[in-house]
């Protein structure tokens, strides 16, 4: 709900302005922002209405803080560091002043704060000084940790307080709530002279922030109708009533007024009614009124159980209304099945953070990779000085990590997302010394979390399920051999050595086995497999002096390969002696789409059973990648993509491993996972749904260039089906002329599906311009299964997958299989008839129903 009054008190003239997505930069000669008595000024509202204006931690990171910024041995410098009134984002100084953009973060995108040296940074850097004074920020997407250290100990947990509340409090946020505390934070930005009174170039200035070119004449008629006073300034309740009429939602009225009728109220009835149009054909009068209660504001309302329409939009915009299936957050799939049968979220190159010919490498990027739900990282292993290994992209100009420092990331951050079971594919290169050198450091660093025997003794060579793995133990109370299967769920009755038997926060080393012969010494020259397909690609770039020490062996490395033996997929044919599921096969994306075109079905089958690994060609120097879409649809489980290159490509990634917890692992759909199906992607059968997809509205959508205030989106929504090449397709709207805050579309666009269980739909919004390629704003993508049908909010997010909130696409959605098609189908997805806007950017006027 939009706040009552708006205070009148003028902000000390030290302080920064309070932008939602730019502040201006503080200067450093400048006194503290504030002294601790003096601390209410009128940009304080947003700290109020998240509860936090009072308190100490954020009192004093309003004040800011100098730490001590980190990057080298020599480059460690002071720089200023204060929260923003808007509790949004964080003003830092730059030693040359930059766009004012670029001297803030924001705290929704910060992903941990780390305190002492639990950064990379840190523990090579930071030895100088003493961990309670240190701390790390590590943040979503591609932007690099910030490693700082605090004057005192208490300075230092004073931040790591105020931002864990800042987060949590973000975190608690209804979309409603975000939208009032982005709208007043420009608003405040926007009266120039701070007089909490908004003129009408003030009032023209705030619209062009919020990405809105309003028709001069309409602007200045709203702009009249709410200047009671009549003294050309809106002040108090008329900015209120400005802002409740430039939010309104004319398409939610004109929906919630179709089911409420005239007394423009909902009843639970009402409400269940619009659930059941909606697809949601579970809903029970229970359910309507249980929504009442969570959602709706006005508390005489909600004692009568009707719903008004501030708390219909209040649920529409929540999660329960959302796009995405609620239900399919949580990790809902059958867990138990063989690991084959799975998605498995993986990395390729997962040491880079850039390119694979000069970038950096980094532990951070593990620590990033596991956060986003990833089960399989690769580790490309080097010889290193002073018998250590090391990691890195081998022949090219980038940085090398210690093998040792990675384990010891995967140790403390593998199992901080997903409980699920990690996957280490390693690319062995190193000689027979430095391999039992690996095997050391991975018995002891991971200790019981490492996997070395078969879990199960009656079926070793089988593959284990990603759940728990039901273990047997003998009663201490009987001296007879009594067996008993403890239940998994059971924490209580889970017996002491049940760390054996699980499968669950443990890890797996994908590796080459050592044959059951071998020579004298122990070691034989096994037979070149797949990975080295990866060094025939690196010598044709002209890395002429391969390593070929990764031919031998050492048994202790070997011995780690349990259930992931890396093995050389020579040929689709069934053999004589069927191989064991346990060996993996890894294939660049030429190969696979080879097989792909000319196996389909026999690749299917294969991957029905065995896991597969597909990687990047190594010829995409700057670490670009391949669409995975065509890997899943043949039932590879392994498609390992540059984690550190944002693009559609890991849109999809982020949209597969959306669900099911976000665990990392996905079962496959049943065609794939039947060793005698009879499925070929190339080859899916005729149309069996039709999904129909009505673009309604946009929402808040964000300011590409903040520097620019007239600088205002045309936006347009495209949308994208991601399966069998037979179902792959795009569709787009028309573009709204000057209009990022609530373009009006209301266009249909319609799809026909053939295998809808492998599907993808991204949602993606862009910036149209006639003379170059769009201007990316924005998308979001699921999986069709879990895309629930009717009037739903897409909520956007950026090209790091960041939170765009309250940026949202407003969309009507129906899917009809083919035996619900005409009559029956339809009347499941009533068409809906709304009003589109024009292109003149003016918000509609509201309904006259």
């Amino acid at each position: 709900m939009l706040c009552g009054s708006w205070r009148s008190r003028r902000r000390q003239p030290e302080e920064p302005l309070v932008p939602a997505q730019v502040a201006t930069p503080v200067g450093l000669a400048s006194p503290p922002a504030s002294q601790e008595g003096n601390i209410k000024r009128p940009g304080l509202r947003a700290l109020k209405k998240m509860g936090l204006s009072e308190d100490e931690d954020v009192r004093a990171m309003l004040r800011g803080s100098r730490f001590c910024k980190i990057r080298s041995p020599t480059w460690q410098k002071e720089r200023l560091y204060r929260l923003q009134e808007d509790g949004l984002s964080v003003w830092f100084q730059r030693r040359i002043p930059r766009a004012p953009s670029q001297h803030i973060f924001f705290v929704q995108h910060i992903e941990a704060i780390r305190e002492g040296h639990q950064s990379e940074g840190l523990r090579h850097f930071g030895g100088a000084f003493e961990p309670a004074r240190c701390l790390t920020i590590a943040f979503k997407g591609r932007r690099k940790n910030l490693d700082l250290v605090a004057p005192t100990a208490e300075e230092a947990q004073r931040w790591v307080r105020g931002l864990a509340k800042l987060r949590a409090r973000l975190d608690a946020m209804s979309q409603r709530e975000r939208l009032d505390h982005w709208i007043h934070s420009y608003l405040h930005r926007a009266d120039s002279n701070q007089d909490s009174k908004m003129s009408f170039k003030e009032i023209k200035n705030l619209l062009r922030m919020v990405n809105l070119d309003m028709n001069d004449m309409y602007a200045y008629g709203l702009f009249k109708e709410c200047d009671r006073s009549k003294n050309e300034r809106l002040e108090g309740p008329e900015i209120e009533e400005f802002l409740r009429r430039l939010l309104k939602r004319p398409e939610l009225e004109e929906i919630f007024h179709r089911y409420s009728g005239e007394d423009r109220v909902l009843s639970a009835s009402e409400l269940l009614e619009f659930l059941e149009d909606q697809g949601e054909h579970k809903a029970t009068l229970a359910h309507a009124q249980q929504l009442i209660h969570t959602y709706e504001l006005n508390e005489t309302a909600k004692q009568h159980e009707l719903m008004t329409l501030d708390g219909f939009m209040m649920y529409l915009l929540s999660p329960e209304g959302a796009a995405l299936d609620l239900a399919h957050t949580r990790v809902f799939q059958d867990m138990d099945q063989p690991l084959a049968h799975y998605f498995i979220s993986s990395s390729h190159n997962t040491y880079l953070t850039d390119s694979q010919i000069g970038g950096p490498s980094s532990t951070e990027a593990y620590v990033r990779a596991f956060a986003q739900g990833c089960r399989c990282v690769e580790l490309d292993c080097w010889e290193g000085p002073g018998g250590e290994p090391v990691i890195y992209h081998g022949h090219t100009l980038t940085s090398k990590i210690l093998f040792r420092d990675v384990i010891q990331a995967v140790r403390e951050h593998a199992f901080t997302v997903s409980p699920y079971p990690v996957i280490l594919s390693l690319e062995n290169h190193c000689g027979l010394e430095q391999q039992a050198a690996m095997a050391r450091h991975l018995h002891t660093i991971l200790g019981d979390m490492l996997v070395t025997q078969t879990l199960d003794s009656q079926n070793p060579e089988e593959l284990p399920s990603p759940e728990n793995f039901p273990c047997v133990y003998i009663s201490p109370v009987d001296s007879d051999l009594l067996f008993q299967v403890v239940d998994k769920e059971d924490p209580v009755n889970t017996c002491s050595t049940c760390t054996s038997f699980r499968l669950k926060g443990r890890v797996l080393v994908k590796g080459k086995k050592l044959p059951d012969t071998r020579s004298e010494n122990g070691c034989i020259l096994s037979e070149r497999e797949e990975e080295d397909e990866e060094e025939d690609e690196e010598e044709e770039l002209g890395a002429v002096e391969q390593r070929r020490r990764a031919k031998q062996i050492s048994p202790e490395l070997s011995a780690l390969a349990v259930y992931c033996c890396a093995t050389r997929l020579r040929t689709l044919r069934p053999p004589p002696v069927p191989p064991q599921p346990c060996q993996v096969s890894s294939l660049s994306e030429r190969k696979a789409k080879k097989l792909i075109r000319e196996a389909g079905n026999s690749f299917v089958r294969h991957n029905a059973r065995h896991l597969t690994r597909v990687y990047p060609l190594g010829l995409r120097m700057n670490s670009a990648n391949y669409s995975p879409q065509e890997m899943w649809n043949s039932g590879c489980q392994l498609v390992a993509l540059n984690f550190q290159t944002p693009g559609y490509e890991m849109d999809l990634n982020a949209g597969r491993f959306l669900v099911n917890g976000q665990c990392g692992y996905i079962l496959k759909p049943v065609r794939l996972r039947s060793p005698n199906t009879t499925f070929d992607p190339e080859c899916p059968g005729p149309p069996r749904t039709t999904l129909t997809i009505q673009v309604l509205t946009a929402q808040q959508l964000p300011k590409l260039n903040t520097e620019k205030p007239n600088s205002i989106v045309d936006p347009l929504v495209r949308i994208e089906i991601h399966g069998v090449p037979a179902d792959c397709a795009r569709k787009k709207t028309n573009y709204v002329l000057n209009n990022g805050f609530n373009p009006r579309w209301g266009q249909t666009l319609e799809f026909q599906l053939r295998v809808p269980e492998l599907a993808l739909v991204r949602f993606v919004v862009e910036d149209y311009d006639a003379t170059s390629p769009n201007d990316f704003v924005g998308q979001f993508t699921l999986p069709l299964s879990s895309l629930k049908q009717g009037y739903r909010h897409i909520h956007l997010l950026s090209k790091d997958g960041a939170s765009l909130s309250p940026a949202t696409l407003f969309v009507h959605i129906c899917i009809r299989s083919r035996a619900t098609l005409g009559s029956a189908g339809a009347s499941l997805c009533p068409t809906p008839a709304l009003r589109s806007g024009g292109r003149d950017g003016g918000p509609a006027p509201p309904s006259s129903r």
